[in-house]
């Protein structure tokens, strides 16, 4: 049975997507201070990719749009394939990422799911 959601709900995911937007971008910053494989093109475009994904899913969802739990499939998508990225360069600001990543990703595949 669909669980209609309510706009605290809404907002509360909203909220997580543009906390790992931030998170992201500043995490962004430290891969460009490290170079290696920090900036390698298929970790650096994940990362840009998570960024853009939460900043226009938190989009979505605060504009209540009927077609949020497709943006947060592919939002807790491209999140869990991203923390999991970040997790293999191991320090802090990689953990910190990933795990931003991975809550941003719960909490996008919970909406998407009650939404159904």
């Amino acid at each position: 049975m669909a669980h209609h959601m309510s706009e605290a709900e809404l907002k509360k995911c909203a909220s997580e997507c543009s906390r790992c937007h931030e998170v992201c971008i500043e995490t962004m910053n430290h891969c460009l201070k490290s170079g290696g494989k920090h900036v390698e093109q298929k970790h650096f475009t994940l990362m840009i990719d998570c960024a853009q994904i939460c900043a226009t899913n938190s989009d979505f969802l605060l504009r209540q749009s009927s077609l949020h739990a497709e943006t947060c499939r592919a939002c807790a998508e491209v999140c869990d394939a991203c923390a999991d990225d970040c997790e293999k360069l191991g320090d802090e600001h990689m953990k910190r990422c990933a795990t931003t990543c991975r809550s941003c990703a719960e909490s996008c595949r919970a909406m998407s799911m009650a939404a159904v």
